[in-house]
């Protein structure tokens, strides 16, 4: 089953996101602030780390032997991936990262996330400077060349986040000769390039930097999936919209090395688990949900 894309507002969360991505104004270097969370949010559940765990697999047996999984993630996207000032990460791509960890036999503190930009995601993953990927990682053939993936576990469509004010922009059509920005190494940038669209691209290294530049009016929009922009419209209401008519499929999977069958079968394994016995909706809910996304069970999951 696929997720419907929809606009509903989670008002109890709405009301805590005063905090700009960068000020009322906006400078690149600020911090934005996770609206998720607040006294009535939905409670994560929690994930018993796995013992005596065996799998055939090189990246466990030399995570095992360090004592830590490192695990690449994004930092600024709130509701999904994201860190907070004091070093905390929360979303749910991070709760996701958590309970595979665990089946895998490692507790949260045996958790090290890695801030990888989407640029150099395969590259990173192949030279094994992380051991696993959870960061709006969309499946596709091509990059099945060069890494390997577990799931979908999600999935998400390319969208378009207009200012609250704006008009003209009401869906992909709407963007010849309009400045579109997307970041470097994403599926949604390659497609908003296509000359269907007549879009004039700003690439950047980070979707933060996309959502500060349309705050300071220097883009008409920024493109990628939908779930990360209902986390940046949440954020900003006020300023901020989707324009919610998806164009393509995203569907998100867990990276790793691309020969590691024991380790993909495990964690595909895992990510059904936690789907059956009602971990993944309720992290989903404390997290994603709480962006206006409403929950339907993700694709099936694909066993190669």
């Amino acid at each position: 089953m696929k997720l419907r894309k929809s606009a509903a507002v989670a008002i109890a969360v709405l009301a805590l996101t005063a905090t700009a991505c960068g000020g009322e104004s906006g400078t690149a270097g600020d911090k934005p602030k996770d609206p998720a969370g607040g006294k009535n949010a939905p409670k994560l559940p929690t994930y018993t780390a796995a013992k005596d765990v065996k799998i055939d697999s090189p990246v466990v047996k030399k995570a095992k032997s360090v004592g830590k999984l490192t695990i690449g993630a994004k930092n600024d996207q709130p509701f999904l991936g994201f860190e907070d000032t004091d070093g905390k990460r929360s979303g749910f791509d991070v709760e996701i990262a958590k309970m595979v960890a665990a089946d895998l036999g490692f507790s949260p503190d045996q958790i090290t996330f890695k801030t990888v930009d989407s640029g150099v995601r395969e590259t990173t993953i192949s030279k094994g400077d992380v051991d696993l990927y959870v960061g709006t990682y969309t499946i596709n053939d091509e990059r099945k060349k060069q890494v390997g993936f577990a799931g979908p576990y999600f999935m998400a469509g390319a969208d378009l986040l207009v200012r609250k004010d704006e008009t003209t922009i009401n869906s992909s059509e709407d963007l010849k000769g309009k400045k579109v920005c997307s970041i470097v190494g994403s599926t949604p940038l390659q497609e908003i390039k296509k000359p269907k669209y007549g879009a004039k691209t700003v690439e950047l290294s980070k979707y933060s930097e996309c959502v500060q530049q349309l705050i300071n009016n220097e883009v008409d929009a920024v493109t990628t999936d939908d779930a990360i922009l209902k986390g940046y419209a949440a954020q900003r209401p006020t300023k901020l919209k989707v324009v919610g008519k998806p164009f393509t499929e995203e569907p998100y999977g867990i990276g790793m090395s691309k020969d590691d069958k024991a380790l993909r079968d495990a964690i595909n394994d895992s990510l059904e688990s936690h789907l059956k016995n009602g971990d993944y909706k309720k992290a989903y809910d404390a997290t994603l949900g709480l962006s206006g996304s409403p929950f339907s069970e993700p694709p099936a999951l694909e066993r190669y």
